[in-house]
């Protein structure tokens, strides 16, 4: 099964994670498929960047977010059910 979800990047306690599309089985450093975006919860306020289309476009091949990027990507304004409007 794909997932998109946090991968960890940064140094000790400055942690930065980037949105990837991942096969549910690679750990969470580990393979991913696509770099979709990143999120920074050290600035204030938190970042969020997700590519829009690259989002849209997974969710529509049957990707799952995790809870996590559920609520990031609808903090991005993206609906995670929209998937199915989406088309190729």
């Amino acid at each position: 099964m794909v997932k998109i979800r946090l991968r960890r990047v940064g140094r000790t306690h400055k942690a930065i994670y980037r949105v990837v599309v991942a096969d549910s089985r690679s750990p969470r450093d580990g393979a991913f498929i696509a770099v979709i975006g990143h999120y920074n919860p050290q600035t204030e306020p938190t970042t969020v960047d997700i590519d829009r289309e690259q989002a849209l476009l997974w969710l529509s091949r049957g990707a799952k977010p995790t809870e996590t990027v559920s609520n990031l990507l609808t903090k991005a304004g993206i609906s995670p059910t929209a998937a199915s409007n989406a088309g190729e």
